[in-house]
């Protein structure tokens, strides 16, 4: 057979997917279907990149195999295409961000399509398109007329580079996450949609959905869900009261001072008593400029000044402690002030130690000389609570000083509004006689004008502000004259809801038909990228549970499972960047060893979950293994009949490559088709049967060589529309061996090896196993018997 020309082969298969609209999907209630969802692109300047390429092989794998299963697979495509980084190439090339948008996408729509991906291109969408964000806005809408779109006057992150607000997710590190320019706080009137609302299940429906545990964690960090009580400390000579919300009544007593943030009101009240109000003024100054994660940050030295004049009195002794300002207290944050009890809280140790305050033990147990003790433990020093288990107090104390038990959250509302121009408009006009009002539905979508200058201004005003002609309009309701609100929506908008679009993308008068979202509903598997978990995942949820509420979807949680994969890092482990000249084009790798071999190293590089380093070198192995299979051919045999020798490696093979393609061990999925290749290559002769499901056990991973091979095999169909190889559980055990491990003679685990395991490889496994280490944790192993191939026995 001719040699392998990767150029020719994946160009054929290419142009005839396209042609035969092999990937489109319809729906067929006769099939069950799977729904299977990547985080859409965004299109950037610099087109696709090898991090793209990992996530988006591995999730075409499982698509090619749910197919092979029988399922009626949905693998759409679109592009998150509105938002800072196409507005600021835009301005820095000085081409219009609609002409950049165009550019970008034509870019990566080449690309995906030069690797092969099954996608289903006729569902293509671009939040850009005024027929998809026409549904954006109509979601907003409904969010306004339920009251959770609000206008709000407060303190804001504002990039000084970008010229916009920012919401506290995108700020990280103190810098803006878009552009990696300073933030600073200014008050500015913000859109805001009230995500608190839906905190609570937000954060308990995550018990309904199958998400790594990392992915979870992240999300409940972020809702900050904390169960706890209210209690009132008096002040001095005053009818007012500080409330504060705390989780641990049980050190009440150990309260020495409390705390209030900068922009407590009660500051403002008792101006006249503050007897240092100037330096307590000058402080409030000063943390404004401060974002909260700054003011919060850990390890941060902690600030503050005494409020002197003022004393407040511990609800539990009655004894008088004094109140300090410090801004690693959030006003919107619980009650914006605290009761510090030094003793047991690290940040309270800190700043009792910095300012010479009282800690006073109150939980025995630790050494509070050195550091604050965070563990149980009885009650000491409190009264009548003493000896008390610290858990026991906690509801007796909170009832003897009348606290009131409490649910709070760390989440804040959305922040939603950005004074820049390459974003939706939102549909909101206002009228000096009606105020805010919503535009009518029916005049949806409100498109984004074609403007000369999308300069972001000084002033914080939204460069559409000057497109007077768009601006001036008429009110709906009175028919006087009016203007259009000119911020615009954040990036985020379009993709939380861009799941739904793609079961129904042209539809016309609903933002998808009810027939559609019933069938597709929900997405079955959802991957992306770990920095995504939080914010992302947190809005698409939230607004998912709105259309929910209002009758929209029939689901309550968007996606049935989700799951996210590590970086890839350019040569040497650092992080691929432009200005360090370490990115890798895809486009040089396909023209040098095709596609299918670089879907193949980017599966086989490491650990899905983990960041790999990426290494130019190690990509030979792959082009190598597809030539090994390529050559093979040439020593298939007319005999059908399977070598009796290879018949327990090829049912191996078959149950390995499945089962780690589920669990997303792709990289140990292609060494088992490596293994099974080499066993067939020291074959004289090969079995049509044994090639044939090497061939359909690759096509996922290397699509067009399988294609090209499946042809000159004889067959008329794509072997993508071929059924999942099947396996015999007894013949996939044949030439196995299971190894019985024994503590002081009773059974705790079992070891399987795929062939007879060296003792060495028993012993190391079997003594590294969590089950069995539980067992001899902390005590001398005085011998290991080993049976060969059956048991081996740990006497401790």
């Amino acid at each position: 057979m001719e040699k392998y020309n990767h150029k020719d082969i994946e160009k054929k298969w290419q142009v005839r997917w396209k042609r035969e609209k092999q990937f489109e999907v319809k729906e067929d209630s006769a099939k069950e279907k799977y729904y299977l969802l990547i985080e859409f692109p965004y299109p950037s300047g610099e087109g696709l990149h090898t991090g793209h390429i990992r996530s988006y092989t591995a999730f075409d794998v499982i698509a090619r195999k749910r197919r092979a299963e029988g399922f009626n697979v949905l693998f759409p495509i679109g592009w998150d295409a509105f938002g800072l980084p196409t507005e600021n190439y835009a301005l820095k090339t000085g081409v219009h961000p609609k002409e950049v948008t165009k550019q970008n996408t034509d870019t990566y729509r080449r690309q995906l399509q030069s690797i092969g991906f099954s996608f289903d291109w006729s569902r293509e969408i671009n939040t850009t398109d005024p027929q998809y964000y026409k549904w954006t806005q109509w979601i907003f809408l409904q969010l306004f007329k339920k009251g959770l779109a609000y206008k709000a006057t407060m303190p804001i992150n504002w990039c000084i580079d970008c010229k916009t607000g920012l919401a506290n997710e995108e700020v990280v590190d103190e810098v803006c996450e878009r552009c990696g320019g300073p933030t600073e706080i200014q008050e500015k009137e913000q859109w805001m949609l009230e995500i608190t609302k839906y905190a609570d299940r937000l954060d308990s429906d995550l018990d309904k959905v199958d998400y790594w545990e990392p992915i979870k964690i992240q999300q409940r960090n972020w809702i900050g869900k904390s169960e706890g009580y209210e209690i009132n400390f008096g002040i001095k000579g005053k009818d007012e009261n500080i409330k504060i919300f705390t989780t641990r009544p049980d050190t009440l007593y150990g309260a020495t001072y409390m705390v209030l943030s900068p922009e407590h009101p009660l500051i403002g009240t008792f101006k006249l008593e503050i007897e240092n109000l100037e330096e307590v003024k000058t402080y409030i100054k000063n943390s404004k400029q401060r974002s909260d994660i700054e003011r919060t940050a850990e390890g941060k030295e902690k600030t503050g000044v005494e409020i002197k004049g003022i004393k407040a009195i511990n609800p539990a002794n009655k004894e008088e402690i004094p109140v300090f300002i410090a801004d690693y207290v959030l006003y919107h944050y619980g009650t914006g002030a605290i009761m510090a009890v030094p003793a047991h809280d690290e940040r309270d140790f800190e700043f009792a130690k910095k300012f010479g305050l009282p800690v006073i033990e109150v939980i025995s147990g630790g050494n509070i000389q050195k550091e604050a003790y965070l563990d149980e433990g009885k009650l000491i020093n409190s009264g009548k609570f003493n000896k008390l288990q610290a858990q026991d107090a906690k509801k007796k104390i909170a009832e003897f000083v009348d606290g009131t038990m409490k649910i709070t959250y760390k989440l804040r509302d959305w922040i939603f509004s950005r004074q820049r121009y390459w974003g939706e408009p939102i549909p909101i006009i206002h009228c000096n006689k009606c105020g805010i009002v919503p535009m009518p539905e029916e005049e949806l979508p409100l498109e984004l004008p074609d403007v000369e200058d999308y300069q972001p201004t000084d002033t914080g005003e939204s460069p559409l502000a000057n497109a007077t002609k768009w601006v001036n309009t008429t009110c709906p309701k009175c028919s006087g004259s009016a203007t259009r609100e000119t911020d615009t929506m954040p990036s985020w908008a379009g993709s939380s809801w861009y799941y739904l679009r793609y079961t129904d993308p042209h539809n016309k008068n609903t933002l998808a038909g009810e027939d559609k979202l019933k069938y597709w509903g929900p997405v079955d598997w959802y991957n992306g990228g770990m920095e995504h978990t939080t914010l992302h995942l947190l809005y698409s949820r939230f607004w998912h549970k709105f259309l929910y509420d209002i009758g929209v979807v029939r689901t309550e949680e968007p996606y049935k499972k989700r799951t996210s994969h590590g970086l890839i890092l350019a040569e040497g482990g650092e992080k691929m960047s432009k200005s360090k000249g370490n990115v890798v084009n895809p486009d040089d790798v396909i023209k040098n060893v095709g596609a299918d071999t670089l879907r193949i190293y980017e599966m086989f590089m490491g650990p899905f979950e983990q960041p790999i380093a990426w290494s130019t070198d190690n990509m030979v192995g792959s082009l190598r293994f597809l030539e090994k299979v390529w050559r093979i051919y040439d020593k298939i045999s007319a005999d059908y009949s399977i070598n009796t020798a290879l018949e327990p490696l090829l049912h191996r093979t078959i149950q390995k490559v499945g089962s780690d393609i589920e669990d997303l061990k792709f990289n140990t999925a292609i060494s088992a088709l490596m293994i099974f290749t080499n066993e067939l290559e020291k074959c004289e002769v090969v079995s049509q049967t044994a090639y044939i499901i090497l061939i359909r056990l690759l096509a996922p991973f290397a699509p067009h060589i399988t294609e090209e091979l499946w042809e000159k095999l004889g067959y008329r169909n794509s072997v993508h529309l071929e059924a999942w190889p099947t396996y015999d559980h007894v013949k996939a055990r044949e030439g196995s061996v299971t190894v019985v491990i024994q503590v002081n003679g009773r059974v705790r685990a079992r070891l399987d090896f795929d062939s007879e395991p060296s003792e060495k490889d028993v012993k190391k496994q079997a003594l590294d196993l969590p089950n069995v280490d539980k067992w001899i944790e902390k005590k001398v192993v005085k011998e290991v018997i080993y049976i060969k191939n059956k048991l081996i026995n740990i006497v401790v």
